[in-house]
């Protein structure tokens, strides 16, 4: 009986016990009559302010350098190159002067010998066209005009012209015949080559004179030609003039004895039996009679250009060597051909030195600092003197181009400078500048945007297309005072903070204001270090809302690392 009294009274202690406690949870204390507001402040503080804005962007390179073939592409120079080895690839960072590839040039010297024989070529022949030795050629006066030459050792022929007369470009001026030898063209009939060979010795009688000359065929046709008899020195008493023949052509040549002249007609006689001496009397002489067509060496001298003749060295019937002077000729023409000719003797000359110095060209170095962006080098790759084949750019002159709103543009200035950091390699900060600022914003998406260009200062580090971050700033100061911005507000067009005074009285102030950021403002006139400043009072909540005690709801940069940050706020009442 005892047992169920007592638990009895502890149920009802616990009933008592609990009612109690629900009742002060819903039933709220009656409130305590309070004797003023209560303010939420900071102090005014002395530290450092940075403010501007933070963009961010994709990293790009501005300068660089080709990775190319030495040389350039030149009339009358067709170099190509081969590719020996490289030894870059894409990414590898060069220094400038680098070894990246070696190549090899196999045609160069080909070349080389063929622009040389070129050269000896033009040097003779203006040699001649002047008359001097080929050491001198670049050393003539183009107006000493041409000097004709002797082209053989004979004698000088129908030599008509006299200083004073002008010749045209080609004109014959005389000949020059070397009569130390003769030559005919016999005619043989098919019954007459009967074992006739080149090389076979032959004998020619002239009525001009007695005897006989001995001469050698150098030259049989073996195609016979139809010809008329009268057309031919016949022999033979009574020939018909109307008949026609098949003859065969034999070139005959003989030294000359000095009697044989040009026109003679000569009786040809064969060897009618090889194996005895040949003489006039067992000769085989042939029908029809042989004239002599001339000597067996002769030149013509033309004039090289419309010029007036200035000096005759010879006389016509003259014996003369070669190169012997014949004829000085003078002119504008004459003038113009020798400055011809020695503006290609230079062209020749520097198309040698250019070929030459393709055998120090065979290095290709890297022309700078920098990174390889690409190059295209394959050993055995045919390339031509100034071809690109690849590229380096230059990590620590980088450009980062980014948009910014209208709210934060007037911040942005050309020539601020900017922190820049990259996801890819923290802990490290570039510097960087803003170059450029559009003057006018496009619109997207209903917000306004411009372009910035920033200059970044980087590292070889960086890599075009790297995301970087930037935060340009648009002023800083340090050791300055600072309040918070929850302070400060306007009134009649004033800024303005309110003061809490020890004695628990507020103070309205007036301030001027400097740099500004998300959490505190410079004031550069109106309150001291130590102030406290009122962010918050219960005359401005509802009844709902409470004063509390925080930090601040503001954020701050994260790298700002600044050692102005307020104390807590303080709540105080009166």
């Amino acid at each position: 009986m005892i047992q169920r009294l007592i638990a009895i009274i502890v149920i009802v202690a616990i009933v008592l016990g609990g009612g109690y406690y629900a009742y002060k949870q819903l039933v709220p204390p009656p409130a305590e009559e309070a004797t003023g507001p209560v303010y939420a402040t900071k102090p005014v503080i002395r530290g450092d302010i940075t403010v501007g804005v933070e963009v961010t962007g994709q990293l790009n390179p501005t300068s660089g350098g080709s990775i190319q073939v030495p040389g350039y592409m030149s009339p009358g120079v067709s170099t190509s190159f081969t590719i020996s080895e490289s030894f870059v690839k894409e990414g590898d960072i060069v220094k400038k002067g680098q070894l990246m590839i070696t190549l090899e040039a196999p045609d160069l010297a080909p070349q080389i010998e063929m622009k040389q024989a070129e050269l000896e070529a033009e040097l003779k022949s203006l040699a001649e066209l002047v008359n001097v030795p080929v050491e001198q050629v670049e050393y003539i006066d183009p107006s000493r005009g041409i000097t004709l030459q002797a082209p053989i050792d004979g004698r000088v022929t129908g030599l008509t012209v006299k200083e004073g007369d002008t010749l045209q470009q080609g004109q014959i001026v005389a000949k020059i015949v070397n009569d130390a030898s003769f030559r005919l063209t016999a005619k043989l009939l098919p019954g007459e080559m009967n074992d006739v060979e080149v090389g076979d010795e032959v004998l020619l009688a002239f009525s001009e004179f007695s005897g006989t000359v001995r001469a050698r065929i150098t030259d049989i046709n073996p195609n016979a030609v139809t010809e008329r008899t009268s057309d031919l020195h016949d022999t033979a008493a009574g020939g018909s003039g109307n008949q026609y023949v098949f003859v065969h052509w034999v070139t005959v040549e003989g030294d000359n004895p000095g009697l044989v002249q040009p026109g003679m007609l000569a009786r040809v006689g064969l060897a009618s039996d090889k194996n005895k001496s040949l003489d006039e009397y067992n000769a085989r002489w042939l029908r029809f009679m042989a004239e002599v067509e001339g000597y067996a060496q002769e030149e013509r001298v033309l004039s090289r250009a419309e010029a007036i003749i200035t000096r005759l060295y010879v006389r016509d019937m003259q014996l003369v060597k070669q190169g012997d002077p014949l004829v000085s000729l003078a002119g504008e023409d004459a003038l113009n051909l020798i400055q011809g000719r020695l503006a290609k003797i230079r062209d020749i000359r520097q198309t040698i030195q250019q070929l030459y110095s393709q055998y120090d060209l065979l290095n290709i170095v890297a022309p700078m600092d920098g990174i390889v962006a690409y190059v295209d080098a394959m050993p055995g790759r045919v390339v031509q003197p100034g071809e690109w084949l690849g590229h380096i750019y230059i990590a620590e002159d980088m450009r980062l181009t980014a948009q910014v709103d209208d709210m934060d543009i007037l911040l942005v200035q050309q020539g601020a400078p900017v922190d820049i950091t990259v996801d890819a390699l923290p802990g490290q900060t570039f510097p960087g500048e803003v170059l450029h600022v559009t003057s006018m914003g496009w619109d997207r998406e209903g917000v306004t945007q411009f372009y910035v260009e920033i200059k970044v200062s980087g590292s070889d580090d960086l890599r075009p297309g790297m995301q970087a971050k930037a935060f340009v700033k648009a002023g800083s100061a340090t050791n300055v005072l600072l309040v918070p911005v929850e302070a400060v507000f306007e009134e009649d067009g004033q800024t303005k903070v309110e003061v809490l005074e020890a004695d628990g009285t507020v103070r309205l102030v007036t301030v001027k204001l400097g740099l500004m950021d998300s959490m505190y403002a410079e004031v550069k006139e109106g309150l001291k270090e130590g102030e406290m400043v009122i962010t918050g009072s219960t005359a401005d909540l509802l009844p709902s809302q409470s004063i509390q005690s925080n930090d601040s709801i503001l954020p701050q940069k994260p790298d700002e690392g600044q050692d102005n940050a307020a104390p807590e706020d303080t709540a105080k009442a009166f």
